[in-house]
């Protein structure tokens, strides 16, 4: 497996079907030139008919979906009951195809997971683009120079979202509850669960992690600050 550079952070979640018990923030801070990369780890309580699809999303603007940048999918399988583990590897957006306005500062990086292109959980990072040099801090171009930005994600801070789905009819086998979602029906605020037992940054969004609630929260600053080390941005 890849190792990153400095102490991963990692979180722990418990779903149905599928548990993810541990996500480690690889390769952070680095450059905003540099790849991005997660060390997944987690169970099946029994064997899936079909894969997993895992996807690495880069929000691109808190106002609008448009600016989205899908840095990586993967499907993995076959999954059988047991213990995985792999390193989830993607390219860095191209910030270039982004607002002025949207590269210098706070946004979003989710990672997803589908199951027969059902979405059944979302984690979510706050992410900080910042000039390392003083004076580009001080008086930052209009137009941002992308070599010189540096990106740090608040790795001990992640949202986390699940969605109900039907994972093959199968029953839970911890909890005997039968997973009863509906199989045509895309995630709503009504059948967000979030997971109250993980951390997570001041001001939780309501009805579960939706990606532009989060980056519009008034805990986005109070991440920004922490990911900046102290220094926030409005």
């Amino acid at each position: 497996l890849a190792v990153g550079k400095g102490a991963p952070s990692s979180l722990s979640i418990k779903m149905t079907a599928v548990n993810v018990l541990r996500v480690n923030v690889l390769n952070n801070p680095a450059t905003c030139t540099s790849p991005l990369s997660f060390e997944i780890e987690y169970e099946c309580l029994y064997q899936l008919q079909d894969d997993l699809e895992w996807k690495m999303i880069y929000v691109g603007s808190a106002e609008s979906e448009k600016h989205d940048q899908v840095l990586d999918s993967v499907l993995v399988g076959p999954v059988y009951a047991g213990n995985y583990k792999f390193t989830f590897e993607g390219n860095p957006p191209d910030l270039s195809k982004l607002p002025s306005d949207d590269v210098v500062g706070v946004t979003v990086i989710l990672l997803t997971c589908s199951y027969k292109g059902r979405e059944f959980i979302r984690i979510g990072y706050y992410v900080n683009n910042e000039y390392q040099e003083d004076e580009l801090r001080e008086n930052p171009p209009e137009v941002p120079i992308i070599p010189k930005l540096c990106r740090s994600i608040l790795a001990d801070h992640p949202r986390v979202t699940r969605f109900p789905i039907d994972f093959d009819n199968a029953t839970n086998a911890d909890s005997g509850m039968q997973v009863d979602g509906d199989a045509g029906a895309a995630p709503t605020n009504s059948n967000m669960q979030t997971d109250s037992g993980m951390p997570a940054a001041s001001g939780a969004v309501d009805g579960g992690m939706n990606m532009y609630g989060m980056a519009q929260q008034a805990g986005f600053a109070a991440g920004a600050a922490s990911a900046a080390g102290g220094q926030g941005y409005a």
